[in-house]
Protein backbone atom coordinates (compact mmCIF):
# COMPACT_ATOMS: atom_id res chain seq x y z
CA UNK A 1 0.00 0.00 0.00
CA UNK A 2 1.38 3.63 -0.82
CA UNK A 3 0.76 5.95 1.85
CA UNK A 4 1.79 9.45 1.86
CA UNK A 5 4.19 9.70 4.58
CA UNK A 6 8.00 11.28 4.62
CA UNK A 7 10.21 9.29 3.03
CA UNK A 8 12.50 9.23 6.16
CA UNK A 9 9.78 7.05 7.90
CA UNK A 10 9.02 4.91 5.39
CA UNK A 11 12.11 2.84 5.66
CA UNK A 12 10.74 2.27 9.32
CA UNK A 13 6.96 1.50 8.99
CA UNK A 14 6.54 0.44 5.55
CA UNK A 15 6.06 -3.39 6.46
CA UNK A 16 3.35 -2.03 8.57
CA UNK A 17 1.50 -0.98 5.47
CA UNK A 18 1.42 -4.40 4.38
CA UNK A 19 -0.36 -5.74 7.69
CA UNK A 20 -3.75 -6.67 7.74
CA UNK A 21 -4.92 -4.52 10.23
CA UNK A 22 -3.63 -1.26 8.45
CA UNK A 23 -5.64 -2.19 5.65
CA UNK A 24 -8.79 -2.63 7.85
CA UNK A 25 -7.61 0.69 8.99
CA UNK A 26 -7.54 2.75 5.97
CA UNK A 27 -10.84 1.44 4.49
CA UNK A 28 -12.35 2.34 8.12
CA UNK A 29 -10.64 6.03 7.77
CA UNK A 30 -12.00 6.96 4.09
CA UNK A 31 -15.66 5.53 4.72
CA UNK A 32 -15.70 7.92 7.85
CA UNK A 33 -14.15 10.85 6.08
CA UNK A 34 -17.26 9.95 3.31
CA UNK A 35 -19.78 9.97 6.06
CA UNK A 36 -19.40 13.28 7.71
CA UNK A 37 -16.76 15.68 9.25
CA UNK A 38 -13.62 13.85 10.35
CA UNK A 39 -10.26 15.45 11.52
CA UNK A 40 -7.66 15.88 10.92
CA UNK A 41 -8.09 16.96 7.21
CA UNK A 42 -6.62 13.61 5.48
CA UNK A 43 -3.52 15.56 4.50
CA UNK A 44 -2.36 16.16 7.94
CA UNK A 45 -3.16 12.62 8.85
CA UNK A 46 0.50 12.30 8.38
CA UNK A 47 1.91 15.22 9.47
CA UNK A 48 3.80 15.11 12.71
CA UNK A 49 6.37 12.78 10.39
CA UNK A 50 5.93 15.10 7.79
CA UNK A 51 7.11 18.12 10.23
CA UNK A 52 9.92 15.57 11.83
CA UNK A 53 11.84 13.38 10.12
CA UNK A 54 13.20 10.02 11.34
CA UNK A 55 16.86 11.25 11.76
CA UNK A 56 15.66 15.05 12.96
CA UNK A 57 13.67 13.67 16.15
CA UNK A 58 15.07 14.81 19.23
CA UNK A 59 12.07 14.87 21.62
CA UNK A 60 8.72 12.40 21.59
CA UNK A 61 5.54 14.13 23.43
CA UNK A 62 2.66 11.48 23.12
CA UNK A 63 -0.93 12.74 22.95
CA UNK A 64 -4.13 10.90 22.80
CA UNK A 65 -6.07 11.38 20.14
CA UNK A 66 -7.29 14.80 17.85
CA UNK A 67 -9.14 17.30 19.19
CA UNK A 68 -12.79 16.47 17.75
CA UNK A 69 -13.59 20.14 17.32
CA UNK A 70 -13.81 22.69 14.04
CA UNK A 71 -10.75 23.48 12.59
CA UNK A 72 -8.70 22.75 15.75
CA UNK A 73 -7.06 19.52 14.79
CA UNK A 74 -3.35 20.64 12.84
CA UNK A 75 -2.30 16.32 13.03
CA UNK A 76 0.17 17.55 16.06
CA UNK A 77 -0.96 16.53 19.21
CA UNK A 78 -1.51 19.38 21.80
CA UNK A 79 -1.77 21.73 18.51
CA UNK A 80 -4.34 23.66 17.26
CA UNK A 81 -4.71 26.03 14.24
CA UNK A 82 -4.40 30.02 14.22
CA UNK A 83 -7.13 31.23 15.40
CA UNK A 84 -8.56 28.92 17.46
CA UNK A 85 -8.57 29.74 21.23
CA UNK A 86 -5.85 27.53 23.19
CA UNK A 87 -7.92 24.56 24.91
CA UNK A 88 -6.91 24.10 28.45
CA UNK A 89 -4.11 21.52 28.28
CA UNK A 90 -1.91 23.55 26.03
CA UNK A 91 -2.50 26.59 28.29
CA UNK A 92 -1.13 24.27 31.41
CA UNK A 93 1.63 23.38 28.92
CA UNK A 94 2.26 26.96 27.94
CA UNK A 95 2.49 28.15 31.73
CA UNK A 96 4.84 24.82 32.91
CA UNK A 97 7.09 26.45 30.15
CA UNK A 98 6.94 30.02 31.47
CA UNK A 99 7.42 29.06 34.90
CA UNK A 100 10.25 26.17 34.34
CA UNK A 101 12.30 28.23 31.86
CA UNK A 102 11.73 32.20 32.70
CA UNK A 103 9.68 32.79 29.06
CA UNK A 104 6.62 34.33 28.21
CA UNK A 105 4.71 32.80 25.38
CA UNK A 106 1.74 34.47 23.83
CA UNK A 107 -1.47 33.32 24.20
CA UNK A 108 -2.67 33.72 19.98
CA UNK A 109 -0.71 30.99 18.79
CA UNK A 110 -0.99 27.11 19.38
CA UNK A 111 0.06 25.58 15.99
CA UNK A 112 3.07 24.46 17.38
CA UNK A 113 4.76 24.19 14.02
CA UNK A 114 8.42 25.77 15.34
CA UNK A 115 8.34 22.91 18.12
CA UNK A 116 7.97 20.17 15.10
CA UNK A 117 10.41 21.36 12.81
CA UNK A 118 13.33 21.54 15.52
CA UNK A 119 12.54 18.22 15.59
CA UNK A 120 9.55 17.36 18.45
CA UNK A 121 7.75 14.51 17.36
CA UNK A 122 4.26 15.70 18.10
CA UNK A 123 2.18 12.58 18.01
CA UNK A 124 -1.08 11.25 18.82
CA UNK A 125 -2.14 7.90 19.43
CA UNK A 126 -4.69 8.24 17.42
CA UNK A 127 -4.12 9.95 14.14
CA UNK A 128 -7.97 10.55 13.43
CA UNK A 129 -11.46 11.52 15.11
CA UNK A 130 -15.09 11.91 14.17
CA UNK A 131 -16.32 15.17 14.59
CA UNK A 132 -17.85 15.50 18.36
CA UNK A 133 -16.72 12.34 19.39
CA UNK A 134 -14.02 12.00 21.39
CA UNK A 135 -11.93 8.93 21.11
CA UNK A 136 -14.03 7.58 17.99
CA UNK A 137 -11.37 6.31 16.16
CA UNK A 138 -9.74 4.19 19.12
CA UNK A 139 -8.86 0.67 19.03
CA UNK A 140 -9.14 0.80 14.84
CA UNK A 141 -5.07 0.47 14.35
CA UNK A 142 -3.98 3.19 14.59
CA UNK A 143 -2.64 2.75 18.33
CA UNK A 144 -1.00 -0.41 16.68
CA UNK A 145 0.86 2.35 13.49
CA UNK A 146 1.96 4.78 16.29
CA UNK A 147 3.11 1.89 18.69
CA UNK A 148 5.39 0.89 15.50
CA UNK A 149 6.96 4.29 15.48
CA UNK A 150 7.54 4.85 18.75
CA UNK A 151 9.38 1.69 18.47
CA UNK A 152 11.24 1.97 15.79
CA UNK A 153 12.84 5.41 17.15
CA UNK A 154 13.36 3.72 20.39
CA UNK A 155 15.19 0.79 18.78
CA UNK A 156 17.17 2.62 15.55
CA UNK A 157 17.96 6.31 17.81
CA UNK A 158 19.73 6.98 20.39
CA UNK A 159 19.56 9.53 23.62
CA UNK A 160 15.75 10.76 22.33
CA UNK A 161 13.69 12.87 25.35
CA UNK A 162 10.23 10.63 25.81
CA UNK A 163 7.53 13.03 27.24
CA UNK A 164 4.71 10.72 28.62
CA UNK A 165 1.97 12.55 30.44
CA UNK A 166 -0.99 10.70 31.74
CA UNK A 167 -1.24 6.95 32.68
CA UNK A 168 -2.26 6.61 28.69
CA UNK A 169 1.17 7.98 26.98
CA UNK A 170 2.83 6.19 30.02
CA UNK A 171 1.45 2.80 29.01
CA UNK A 172 2.38 3.18 25.12
CA UNK A 173 5.83 4.35 26.05
CA UNK A 174 6.80 0.39 27.50
CA UNK A 175 7.95 0.14 24.21
CA UNK A 176 11.17 2.49 24.97
CA UNK A 177 14.17 1.53 26.22
CA UNK A 178 14.86 3.68 28.86
CA UNK A 179 18.55 2.53 29.13
CA UNK A 180 18.88 4.38 25.91
CA UNK A 181 16.70 7.48 26.07
CA UNK A 182 15.37 9.72 28.60
CA UNK A 183 12.22 9.01 29.74
CA UNK A 184 10.25 11.50 31.42
CA UNK A 185 6.89 10.97 33.32
CA UNK A 186 4.02 13.57 34.63
CA UNK A 187 0.15 13.82 35.14
CA UNK A 188 -1.73 15.15 32.12
CA UNK A 189 -1.66 18.78 31.56
CA UNK A 190 -5.86 18.65 31.65
CA UNK A 191 -6.81 21.07 34.41
CA UNK A 192 -8.19 17.93 35.97
CA UNK A 193 -4.76 16.55 36.65
CA UNK A 194 -2.00 19.67 35.81
CA UNK A 195 -1.84 20.39 39.69
CA UNK A 196 -0.87 16.83 40.67
CA UNK A 197 2.32 17.23 39.43
CA UNK A 198 2.28 18.50 35.81
CA UNK A 199 2.85 22.25 37.19
CA UNK A 200 6.85 21.98 38.62
CA UNK A 201 7.50 18.78 36.58
CA UNK A 202 10.25 21.02 34.65
CA UNK A 203 10.38 18.77 31.93
CA UNK A 204 11.57 21.34 29.40
CA UNK A 205 14.25 22.19 31.36
CA UNK A 206 15.62 18.54 31.68
CA UNK A 207 15.10 17.83 28.57
CA UNK A 208 17.32 20.65 27.27
CA UNK A 209 20.00 19.67 29.71
CA UNK A 210 20.22 16.33 28.51
CA UNK A 211 20.08 17.10 25.04
CA UNK A 212 23.08 19.48 25.34
CA UNK A 213 25.19 16.63 26.87
CA UNK A 214 23.96 14.60 24.01
CA UNK A 215 25.27 17.30 21.85
CA UNK A 216 22.08 18.27 20.85
CA UNK A 217 20.92 21.69 20.01
CA UNK A 218 18.82 22.48 22.84
CA UNK A 219 14.70 23.02 21.85
CA UNK A 220 13.28 26.87 21.28
CA UNK A 221 10.60 25.85 23.49
CA UNK A 222 8.90 29.58 23.33
CA UNK A 223 8.89 29.47 19.67
CA UNK A 224 5.28 28.03 19.44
Amino acid sequence: MNVNIDKSWKKYLEDEFGKDYFGKLTKFVRDEYKKGPTYPPPANIFRAFDYCPFEKVKVVILGQDPYHGPGQANGLCFAVNDGVQLPPSLVNIYKEIESDLGVKIPRDRGTLENWAKQGVLLLNATLTVKASMAGSHQKKGWEEFTDAAIKSLSENREGLVFMLWGKYAQNKGEVIDGFKHLILKAPHPSPLSAHAGFFGCKHFSESNRYLEKQGKVPVRWKEV
